[in-house]
């Protein structure tokens, strides 16, 4: 049996161990949860290089004791000639998912790095250079590290689509074949490039020579973005949306991403009055509510700027009731509705003041886009596939427009004094995984380790997946099966710790400074503590 991991001075949780102790290290060494953040970051856009990296975007929340959470929003937007006419007039009658023209948004992971540096040295006293946070990620890059069982997988699995593409093969074909589990694997022109941000700062990316060098290999590989786009990207620092649930207020991240649908999805559910987990009143009423949620948000949400609703308007008590009376607990509702894919990684950290960081990063599919670019040894995102090219969709790709988002951090101030952070990666399994973890600890008080461990269930599809059913974990009791089948639940019993569930995560700080963290069995993380 494996339990929760406990510390007083701090705690990080990542899918890839290598990350988790790059930030622990930074935290030995007095850093604070975002510099420990950071390091980790960096560590796993090296480390973990089929879900995340440089090439991607990041979300952030920020929790200081005593103040409101604080959101970072590190998404680009579609380049300046990106647009629906751009696509027709190349013979596309919708985004592709792979190659440059998926290439067609502007990376904000690195600027979400330096937002969140930046707060850290104006607000915390951060004093960690570039240099020192970004040591485990070069060393990684430059002498290389064992391949997880998951890079292995994916990069077999989706070579015949990725291999034609740009770059990919020199980087992620180092034999001239998908590399085998445990194989070292090196990136020395990404260890350059993060070296480089290291010395001139971060702000070369989008405005220095560094931007140059990415946006001439755009244009050479065919990508529409261009370093006038670079240029025009900044990080926003954005209010988290907020939810009350008997005392507890829960916290996410704002349109383009589904931070509305995780609410959403509580909100609902936490109406329905279910007394016990594992049950199926707990599985059913949770798989009815994300139907719910996901119609709001497949219908609403998108670049905030084009939105005609307030987001906030749906976590009204009355619409919440509303959306809980509608669930049938006799019959499922129809499923399925259109569903979007999603590769990810999801950490946490805590420092020693009580300070923590919620954290998501990603490139969308895995691999991105499957571009690989040549001088910096970045893997550009595929994010702008989520566009539709139809004019009178609400997610049209217009100029400058940023994407819908399924990835986004979660965050909950629980009424005993507790904070808790929590996430996973998985597209449309993050709002349902989240939900479960949250309930399952903070409801029906499960250990932390439980509740991220305990069998779960995916409705719609996830990362490298076309299937839309519900795909549930082989550890449920029978009877359960039965039950769900009998209601209509079109049903998949998978495997023990099936990683179509996706790589989750959670940290809480407890009032009297304890802190807790848990990573998922289905990937190759840790929860590390002080």
């Amino acid at each position: 049996m494996t339990f929760t991991s406990l510390g007083f001075e701090g705690m990080v949780v990542a899918p890839h161990h290598l990350a988790a102790r790059a930030g622990l290290r930074v935290l030995q060494e007095g850093g604070d949860a975002i510099e420990a953040m950071l390091a980790s970051a960096a560590t796993i856009a090296v480390v973990y290089p089929h879900m995340n990296g440089l090439g991607g975007d990041n979300f952030w929340l920020i929790h200081e004791p005593g103040c409101e959470p604080v959101g970072i929003d590190a998404c680009g937007g579609a380049a300046g000639c990106a647009d629906s006419a751009f696509y027709h007039a190349a013979g596309y009658d919708a985004v592709p998912a792979r190659g440059p023209m998926a290439a067609l948004t502007v990376a904000g992971a690195v600027s979400g790095w330096q937002a969140a540096i930046q707060y850290s040295r104006q607000h915390w006293g951060g004093k960690f250079p570039l240099g020192r946070l970004f040591e485990d990620a070069v060393h990684y890059a430059q002498k290389g590290f064992p391949v997880s069982q998951t890079q292995a997988d994916n990069t077999r699995e989706k070579l015949a689509e990725l291999k034609p593409l740009a770059g990919f093969a020199s980087v992620n074909l180092p034999e001239g074949r998908p590399p085998s589990r445990g194989e070292r694997f090196r990136q020395p022109a990404l260890a350059a490039t993060l070296e480089k941000l290291a010395r001139n700062g971060l702000d070369d990316f989008y405005r220095g020579r560094l931007s140059c060098e990415i946006a001439q290999d755009l244009k050479a590989v065919g990508s529409p973005l261009t370093v006038a786009d670079l240029q025009r990207h900044r990080p926003l620092q954005v209010a988290p949306l907020s939810l009350t649930l008997k005392g507890d207020r829960l916290f996410n991240m704002p349109p383009p991403t589904q931070g509305l649908a995780s609410l959403l999805l509580l909100g609902i559910f936490d109406r329905m009055g279910v007394q016990k987990a594992e049950t199926f009143e707990f599985v059913h009423g949770l798989i009815e509510s994300t139907k719910q949620a996901f119609g709001v948000r497949d219908r609403y949400v998108t670049d905030p700027s084009y939105m005609s609703v307030n987001p906030a308007d749906f976590l009204r008590e009355a619409v919440l009731q509303e959306m809980a009376g509608q669930v049938n607990w006799q019959k499922a509702a129809p499923w399925p509705r259109e569903q979007s894919a999603g590769d990810t990684v999801w950490l946490g950290a805590a420092d020693s003041s009580g300070r923590m960081v919620s954290f998501i990063q990603s490139l969308y599919w895995e691999f991105g886009a499957g571009v690989v670019l040549p001088q910096s040894g970045i893997t550009w995102q595929n994010r702008g596939s989520s566009f539709s090219l139809d004019p009178e969709h609400h997610n049209c790709l217009k100029p400058f427009r940023r994407p819908f988002h399924t990835i986004q951090p979660a965050l909950a101030h629980l009424s005993d004094g507790r904070v808790m952070a929590y996430g996973t990666m998985g597209g449309e399994g993050q709002p349902q995984t989240q939900a479960m973890i949250f309930s399952r600890y903070a409801r029906y008080g499960q250990e932390l380790k439980q509740a991220v461990s305990a069998p779960r269930w995916l409705l719609g599809r996830t990362w490298g997946s076309e299937v839309s059913n519900v795909r549930i974990e082989n550890r449920f009791d029978a009877e359960l099966y039965d039950r769900l089948k009998s209601a209509g639940h079109d049903l998949e019993i998978v495997g023990v710790y099936d990683g179509i569930m996706g790589h989750a995560g959670a940290v809480v700080v407890c009032p009297d400074g304890l802190i807790e963290g848990a990573s998922d069995p289905r990937c190759d993380g840790a929860a590390v503590a002080l």
